[in-house]
């Protein structure tokens, strides 16, 4: 049963404004970093690239309109996109961001391993994944709202676990050395990120059985999976200076 509004209270002496949510979905490919982007197949901005998003059902949270757009712009069903690292970003809130009305925005970023082709959903004439350095000029404000997740995304890599998202569920230390390399766009020293992450508690676990090859000459690259850690003791840090 819904609240009933107090006694004296009109709700319509207030504007009313509709609220979004816009998704920063970003996943590993070929060694690069790249973002989820839909044609828009409706006004505004039809025919532009924009970030996937759309408005909160009546009866539905923001949190739960975004992984419901997750699952449209990316062909999986609701339970498996339950299972990906979202988080909610900033609002938007400038009174012109939208053409059409005032809308107020909740931005997510999602991280997600390598998935297949996506398809447009919803208002969306199509879907796809483009390098995120490419990305751009977008729809509305989501310049702005792409580079805060692309900013926020490589300042968790330094304290959380949250790398460990971009992988499959068993990957290679090479593996994960890769996303930071791709988020952060620095070369890192293999053994030295190597002794890092073995040696922060519970950031990786080693998968028993026997090991991958990773493809070269050399011997066989050891499996794991993401540790029980959510947080890195002591943090690491991306290094200054040492760009790809």
């Amino acid at each position: 049963m819904s609240a009933r509004a107090p006694e004296g209270y009109d709700p319509r002496a207030f504007e009313p404004f509709a609220v979004t949510v816009d998704l920063a979905v970003f996943t590993v490919r070929g060694g690069r970093l790249h973002v989820l982007l839909v044609e828009r197949g409706e006004e505004p901005y039809r025919g532009q690239w924009a970030l996937p998003g759309g408005f909160v059902l009546p009866r539905e949270s923001a949190g739960t309109a975004a992984r419901r757009e997750l699952a449209e712009e990316t062909g999986l069903t609701e339970d498996a996109v339950s299972a990906f690292h979202l988080e909610q970003l900033r609002t938007y809130s400038d009174p012109d961001r939208d053409p059409r009305m005032r809308v107020v925005s909740v931005a997510y970023a999602a991280l997600v391993p390598d998935l297949p082709e996506p398809r447009g959903g919803g208002d969306a004439a199509s879907a796809r994944w483009w390098e995120t350095a490419d990305a751009g000029p977008l729809a509305f404000d989501h310049d702005r709202i792409l580079a805060d997740a692309h900013e926020r995304i490589g300042a968790r890599l330094e304290y959380s676990c949250l790398a460990t998202a971009f992988c499959p569920p068993e990957f290679t230390l090479g593996e994960l050395q890769q996303v930071y390399e791709t988020v952060w766009g620095v070369e890192l020293d293999r053994p030295n990120f190597r002794r890092k992450v073995l040696t922060t508690p519970g950031f990786v676990q080693a998968v028993e059985g026997a090991p991958r090859r990773t493809g070269g000459r050399g011997k066989p690259a050891a499996l794991y999976r993401a540790g029980a850690a959510t947080a890195l003791h002591p943090p690491l840090l991306r290094p200054e200076g040492r760009t790809t």
